[in-house]
This record gives structure tokens, C-alpha cells and sequence, in this order.
């Protein structure tokens, strides 16, 4: 902080896009590092610098950081599609060190705020869904929309599934094994 003439600190000024940028980092960080359920609002509010409050205000809320948090540590760029083996391995082990993430869990379980529903299921249809069906139709795939979308709600059901321990052989499987098996399955939605 700077001094006024009278010898009082002025007020610091605000800077909300330096901020929101913080803001993002430290979720970034925080998120990575212990997950979403572990990561609290105060804890990134204080490893950014600024008050926690300002995540309700730029944000929306926690969810709303995470969806931004996740957009900023993958980029502008349209993702591959689910039909990418690399894609594919890349969600796989992401999941498995991180868990299936809030937004699949909003997006696929009834909770009670419409709003962060319709973000994670935005942000799902932008991530996994849009890019799936682009290529379907390019391919002349009949019904690519509902192709794309069974395709996706098999991934969030295995990564849940996988996660929760609701089915023993599943979450022993290990990802050399699961990924053949997947992908697989998701050539076959091509028709």
C-alpha cells in the first residue's frame, strides 16, 4: 500500500482480472494438488491473495471456479474427441489420479441448485459431447447427437462406477486393461 499526504495508507486498488486470474491459479493448484471435495473456498481465497468472497462474485461459486480452473489448464482449443486414443488416455488417468471431478457429479446426480447443474452439463457437451458428434457427422454416422451423448454418459458411468468401488473388478482393473476395453466400446457406437 501506498501513503496518502496525511500519512495514512491509501486504499489499495482493485484489480478484478488480476484477481479472477489469482483466483483460477491457486484453484488450479489447489485442485490438482487435493482435489475438489479436499479444497475449500478460504484455502484458495488465501493461496490467491484476495478475499474468498470475490469467488461468489466473479465466479458464481465454487463449481463455477473449477469449470474456469479446468478451461484455463486445458486451453481455448476444442479437445479431441473420445474416439482419440489419446484423449481417451488422458481422461482415463486424470480420473484415476483425481477422481471423476464435480462437474461430472453435478452434472449426472440430482442435486438441489439448478445453476451449477446447467454448468457442469455445459460444460460436458462442450468438452465431450460437441466434439464427438462433430466427428460423427463428418463421418455420416446416423443419429451422431445420441451417439455422442450415450458415449459420454458411459464414460462419466465407468469413472463413477470405477471411483465409488461399486463394482470390485472395475476399479481393480488397471488402466493397461480398461482403456482397450473402453475405447472399443465406444468404436462401437460408430455403428
Amino acid at each position: 500500500m501506498t501513503e496518502r499526504a496525511d500519512g495514512r495508507a491509501a486504499p489499495r486498488r482493485r484489480d478484478a482480472a488480476r484477481s479472477r486470474e489469482q483466483l483460477v491459479q491457486a484453484a488450479m493448484e489447489l485442485f490438482a494438488d487435493r482435489g475438489y471435495d479436499r479444497t475449500t473456498t478460504r484455502e484458495i481465497g488465501e493461496r490467491a491473495g484476495v478475499d474468498p468472497a470475490l469467488i461468489a462474485r466473479y465466479f458464481g461459486g465454487k463449481l463455477q471456479l473449477y469449470l474456469a480452473a479446468v478451461r484455463a489448464e486445458q486451453g481455448d482449443q476444442p479437445p479431441a474427441d473420445l474416439l482419440e486414443r489419446d484423449r481417451l488416455h488422458w481422461l482415463l488417468e486424470r480420473f484415476d489420479r483425481r477422481g471423476p471431478g464435480p462437474s461430472f457429479s453435478a452434472a449426472v446426480l440430482p442435486g438441489d441448485n439448478t445453476e451449477v447443474q446447467q454448468a457442469a452439463r455445459s460444460h460436458l457437451r462442450e468438452r465431450l459431447v460437441e466434439p464427438l458428434r462433430t466427428r460423427l457427422e463428418s463421418e455420416g454416422v446416423e443419429r451422431a447427437q445420441l451417439r455422442a451423448e450415450l458415449a459420454t454418459a458411459a464414460l462419466a458411468g465407468v469413472l463413477m462406477a470405477r471411483s465409488s468401488g461399486a463394482f470390485p473388478e472395475l476399479s481393480a482393473a488397471g488402466l493397461e486393461e480398461l482403456e482397450p476395453l473402453l475405447h472399443g466400446f465406444l468404436e462401437g457406437l460408430r455403428g
